[in-house]
């Protein structure tokens, strides 16, 4: 269960998308909620991949240049 306090927020959506959701008793609420924490999860994993995009491409070169660390062990 979501502990977190929820606070009223004003949003503009597309009339015809409002008028088809509340025809179909979505939760507008519940529905925006998870579209925008979807936007933060995809957002975070942007910036993480530009922080982190010298360290991916130095690990990947040495991983051309030499191969895998513990290759040899691999069964498969």
């Amino acid at each position: 269960m979501n502990t977190h306090s929820r606070k009223p927020t004003n949003l503009s959506l597309d009339s015809v998308l409002l008028a088809e959701a509340k025809s179909l008793k979505v939760n507008l609420s519940r529905a925006a909620e998870e579209g925008v924490r979807a936007a933060v999860a995809a957002a975070k994993a942007e910036q993480w991949k530009a922080e982190n995009a010298s360290a991916l491409k130095s690990s990947n070169s040495y991983v051309e240049k030499n191969g895998l660390p513990l290759d040899n062990f691999r069964q498969f």
